[in-house]
């Protein structure tokens, strides 16, 4: 065999820096949509935007964290957005009765329960993660419906410390950055340095040959789903601090975009593969790219529509990309 008919072809090479180096060709395309930014609106990309832009995409960076951390064992989390909503209402809604404190605690019950409840359910009632999560985010849905009517006389108040989060910058330095820094290195730690990391991506892999080896697969399922419900209450208050305002549906918008940023960060929906600085990325480029659509006055229904086709494609690429020699 000839030294030409052994070197891997284009294809292959650009296969293997995808499965390798993802972030790499992802920091390109944000790079690539900012500069479409800045020629069609000259002077957009200053200090200010790019400390709006960081600050609506932590939100959904977290909410994403949810699903690459549940992809990885080839599951999705469809109720996180439902969870997110529940946490930022209950904070809301409790400060004025006992404590801006307390009530983010409180807030935090329920969405560890959801967790628990998805756990219990994908571990050891073996009910696939799409059907559980839909499921669980439904029931939250309507729990959060009728415990609105007991409070509606109460009143709401956005806990002094979200709105910091949320809204404050320092230096031009946005404070939410206080949260998500430490998290995000703790959770990009935690998925490659740590025995449940590994778990994760050995159960994603292959879940046979994991519980095989001794793995407690409905134990991982179980901290995996208890972990997503309190990172999807987190972020919902930190996007009730962004806001400011609560609602039914305040996180609701953020799931699929949460779906789509874990897909475009190289997260395999069939599990064993991806990581959360992709996902990290591409909740920029989502950001980005919602300020793009924005700008073009793209409706919210086509905004929905991109992003289901985002999600196709990037699956479809990375499948043909990745699965190659």
């Amino acid at each position: 065999m000839t030294a030409a008919a052994a070197s891997p072809s284009p294809l292959a090479r650009a296969a293997r820096l995808l499965r390798d180096n993802p972030v790499i060709a992802l920091l390109a395309l944000l790079l690539l949509l900012v500069g479409v930014l800045e020629i069609l609106r000259p002077g957009i990309v200053n200090e200010r935007w790019i400390g709006n832009t960081i600050r609506f995409a932590i939100p959904l960076a977290m909410l994403a964290a949810c699903q690459t951390l549940t992809m990885l064992t080839g599951g999705i989390d469809l109720s996180a957005g439902s969870v997110a909503t529940v946490a930022a209402f209950v904070a809301a809604t409790q400060a004025p009765l006992i404590g801006p404190e307390a009530a983010m605690l409180v807030a935090l019950g329920p969405a560890l329960l959801v967790g628990l409840a998805n756990g219990v359910g994908v571990g050891l009632c073996r009910v696939h993660p799409l059907i559980m999560t839909l499921a669980t985010g439904l029931i939250a849905v309507g729990a959060l419906q009728v415990y609105q009517r007991g409070v509606i006389a109460t009143g709401s108040a956005v806990p002094p410390l979200l709105g910091w989060l949320g809204t404050g910058r320092s230096w031009g330095v946005p404070h939410a950055l206080v949260l998500f820094v430490p998290f995000a290195a703790l959770l990009l730690w935690a998925e490659r340095r740590t025995g449940f990391g590994r778990l994760l991506y050995a159960v994603g892999a292959n879940e046979r040959a994991a519980r095989l080896a001794g793995v407690r697969v409905w134990g991982v399922h179980l901290a995996l789903y208890a972990l997503s419900g309190l990172i999807a209450g987190l972020a919902g208050l930190l996007y009730l601090g962004v806001i400011r305002a609560p609602s039914l549906s305040l996180a609701e918008p953020l799931l699929l975009p949460s779906v789509a940023a874990a897909v475009i960060g190289g997260t395999s929906i069939f599990g064993g593969r991806g990581g959360y600085a992709g996902t990290i990325v591409g909740a920029l480029i989502l950001t980005v790219l919602g300020t793009l659509l924005t700008m073009l006055q793209m409706p919210e229904g086509g905004r929905r529509i991109l992003f289901g086709l985002i999600i196709l494609v990037v699956t479809a690429a990375y499948l043909r990309l990745t699965d190659r020699g």
